[in-house]
Parts: C-alpha cells; sequence; structure tokens
C-alpha cells in the first residue's frame, strides 16, 4: 500500500492549502489539494488533481504551477491561493521544501562586534547552515563604530561622500548580499540576519520570499502598535513612510542569506552627508527630501531600541520554538581571518568603484 503524503502551505495574508498524495513509479498519484480558499467554478478543483497527477515528482515547484494554470479553465477564480501555493503545498508534502516548524531554530541575541566581522559572519553563519554544522538561526546585530555597510554591487564612488566620511569617521565595509547602502551608527538602527535552507522558500518567487521570511517581524511590530508592510521588492514600510529594507544571499550549498536593517533613531542630516542620495532614488520613492525616508521605530513605537529587539526576540521564540545560542570561539576567529583576506581589504570594498 502506497505511502500518504501530506503538505500545508500558509499563503501569507491569504489561505491555507493542504495536498494529500501518494507516489507510484516516482509519479505523483491520488493527488488531492483541499483548504479554506475560494475556488469558482467547483469543478476547477478536479482540474487542479488532474493536473498534478502523474507529474514526476523531481520537477521544480514552477513547473507544478505551471501545469495547474494550463489545466484551469479560463473562468476560473482563485482566491485566497495560487496555484504557486498548490505546487508549494506539494513539494513539501514529498519533502523537497520545508516550513518553519521542520526546523530547529537557534537565536543570537546582539553582540556588540566591529561592522566588518558583523558582515564576515553573514556569510560564515550562512555556510555553517548549508554545511549542517549549525541550526538555522535568527542573529541580532550589534556594533559600536559608526558604519556604512554598502550592497554587493554598489560603486563606492557613486554612494558615498568621502567628505562625509572622513568627517564623521565612518567605516565603510561591502557585504555580500545585494541591495541599497547601510547608514548605522550605534543605537541608530535594529539590524538582523536569518541563516536558513533554501527549502524554506521552495516555489516562492524571490518577492514573496522576503515577505514570507518577515512575516514574524511584522507580527512583532504590530503587537507594538506598528502597521508595518512590505513595498517590493524589499522595503518595509509604515503609512508613515519606510523604517527599513531588506536584502538576500543565496549560497550553492542550498543555505541562504536574508537579513534587515530598520532605523530607530537615525540622524538624517549626517545621513545625508555621508550618502549620495540623489534625485532619482528619492523620486522612486515617492518622496521629495532624505528626511522624509526615515521614519524611526522611536517615534512610531515609543519604546526604547532595547524593548523593540526583546519584543521581535519573544516573537520569534514563540513562533518557532528558538532557543538561545552563542557565537562559536571557531566562528568568530574566522570572522577575523576573513576581514583581514576579504572584508577588510580594499580589494573587495572597491571592487565596484
Amino acid at each position: 500500500m502506497a505511502t500518504q503524503l501530506h503538505g500545508e502551505y500558509k499563503v501569507h495574508g491569504g489561505k491555507l492549502v493542504v495536498v494529500d498524495c501518494t507516489v507510484k513509479h516516482g509519479l505523483l498519484d491520488e493527488v488531492q489539494v483541499s483548504g479554506d480558499f475560494f475556488l469558482e467554478p467547483d469543478e476547477a478543483l478536479d482540474d487542479i488533481n488532474a493536473a498534478l497527477n502523474g507529474l514526476a515528482i523531481e520537477l521544480p515547484a514552477i513547473e507544478f504551477a505551471s501545469a495547474i494554470t494550463a489545466a484551469l479553465p479560463a473562468d476560473a477564480v482563485l482566491f485566497g491561493f495560487s496555484a504557486q501555493a498548490v505546487s508549494i503545498a506539494v513539494r513539501r508534502a514529498l519533502t523537497k521544501a520545508t516550513s518553519w516548524i521542520d526546523h530547529e531554530w537557534d537565536i543570537i541575541a546582539p553582540t556588540v562586534l566591529p561592522t566588518a566581522i558583523n558582515v564576515a559572519l553573514d556569510e560564515i553563519l550562512t555556510e555553517e547552515v548549508g554545511a549542517g554544522r549549525r541550526n538555522p538561526t535568527l542573529r541580532f546585530w550589534d556594533w559600536e563604530e559608526p558604519s556604512v555597510v554598502i550592497g554587493s554591487f554598489q560603486s563606492v564612488r557613486n554612494e558615498l561622500d568621502p567628505i562625509g566620511v572622513e568627517k564623521h569617521g565612518i567605516h565603510v565595509v561591502r557585504r555580500i548580499s545585494g541591495g541599497g547602502a547601510m547608514f548605522m551608527e550605534a543605537g541608530n538602527c535594529i539590524t538582523y540576519s536569518l541563516y536558513l535552507p533554501q527549502t524554506l522558500v521552495d516555489g516562492l518567487t524571490f518577492e514573496d520570499s522576503y515577505k514570507f521570511l518577515d512575516a514574524w517581524v511584522l507580527a512583532a511590530l504590530e503587537s507594538m502598535g506598528i502597521e508595518a508592510f512590505y513595498v517590493p521588492l524589499n522595503d518595509i514600510a509604515t503609512s508613515a513612510g519606510k523604517i527599513g529594507g531588506a536584502a538576500q544571499k543565496r549560497l550553492s550549498n542550498g543555505a541562504m542569506l536574508h537579513h534587515v536593517t530598520m532605523s530607530y533613531d537615525i540622524d538624517a542630516e549626517k545621513m545625508i552627508q555621508v550618502l549620495r542620495i540623489g534625485k532619482e532614488k528619492l523620486s522612486d520613492k515617492g518622496t521629495r527630501s532624505a528626511k522624509k525616508r526615515v521614519d524611526p521605530l522611536r517615534r512610531q513605537s515609543g519604546l526604547s531600541r532595547q524593548d523593540i529587539l526583546e519584543r521581535m526576540s519573544e516573537t520569534f521564540i514563540d513562533r518557532y520554538g528558538a532557543r538561545a545560542a552563542f557565537l562559536t570561539d571557531t566562528e568568530l576567529a574566522e570572522a577575523a581571518h576573513r576581514v583581514e583576506r576579504k572584508f577588510g581589504t580594499t580589494e573587495w570594498l572597491h571592487r565596484i568603484t
């Protein structure tokens, strides 16, 4: 008798999709899709099931979704879910994709470290998760020196004003992920990094993966009275303006880095002396000045930075059962080595001048 497989996927802001199936000769069989979604006409559910039956189990999620879309009648209406959501549930049933609760999570509390060490740790801990030497982990950053962390593909010349950098003693470091520059003074930002297997976002588009991986932090902000949401691709905002931005890096070993910086109490005047924030970028954000782009969490929450960090940690622990963990001496030593050989070098910083 074939083993019954079961997979579930809760659409972000939508409904639950459930897939029950068996596997016969490497093909999907006896597929049954269910959930609390809405679908018209009713018969379209039979079309979805039929489209999946007989497909090879090794297909990527996008192929499952394409088969479903091709089988649906032109007048079909899917509300609260999508062909992509069904494909993710299929992959989870086949254990090709995972959910948050499939993993044991660690959480590392803020630890004051040089900014270059923080950047190096992002590369190292992502590698460690991919190699199976560390559990998927949430790590909160802390630092002392005023810094700018630029994206992997940004131009130093275009992003930074050398006069402002020298005047304010800014440490400039390039990270491994793309995205924009992060202006960071001690106590003015909240930065965290997630190190996780890519199976957790299997089947999700890049855009959806950002929202999915930060659902917990949006819930934490909501508990503090802050109604935050994602602005595609990678900005976190409220009705009062942008409060943060995310970036990702996927490694060939199957792990990925997802990190976020949120402004708590940024000195906007100093920021615009250090960063070259052009008119084109500001117009793209729908604002007229750099000041309006910075909407500190302090003002919106009325809480201290420490209180916000604790609320975020509590939310993550409550949701995913994370346990306290620490950076090892080996990881810190390797981070120092990589700063010396890579992240602290002129060659890395100016690889795009």
